[in-house]
């Protein structure tokens, strides 16, 4: 089964590129994302920009209305991504707990709704 782990933290205080902090968490990451690989779990994953480069689509009466930012107000924001494959839940929280976010923000695990695929 595939779950998709959001990364959530508070942009305000992570450490600015160049710091390091922010190589620290950088590290923790890349080491993270290596032992997953290795592993044979991971199926992708990614940072993304801050949110203050969101653009968010809403279709309102068959209008296209695009907002700059994200679509909510939040203490955390996502940040990143991890797809994972995993026997089931348990393995997966095993994963998402080494991820640096878990200590820093929140890791949101959910199961994909597989489309179509079979397993």
């Amino acid at each position: 089964m595939r779950y998709l782990c959001l990364l959530y933290v508070n942009e305000d205080t992570l450490p600015g590129p160049g710091t390091p902090e922010f190589a620290e968490v950088a590290q923790a990451n890349i080491a993270a994302t290596k032992e997953m690989s290795e592993a044979g779990v991971l199926v992708d994953s990614a940072p993304l920009h801050r949110t203050r480069s969101a653009t968010t689509l809403r279709v309102v009466d068959d209008e296209t209305v695009l907002t700059d930012g994200p679509y909510a107000e939040l203490k955390e924001q996502l940040g990143g991504y991890y797809l994972l494959e995993c026997a089931g839940l348990d393995e997966a929280l095993s994963w998402a707990e080494r991820i640096p976010a878990a200590r820093i923000g929140a890791v949101e695990i959910r199961p994909l709704l597989e489309m179509g695929r079979s397993n």
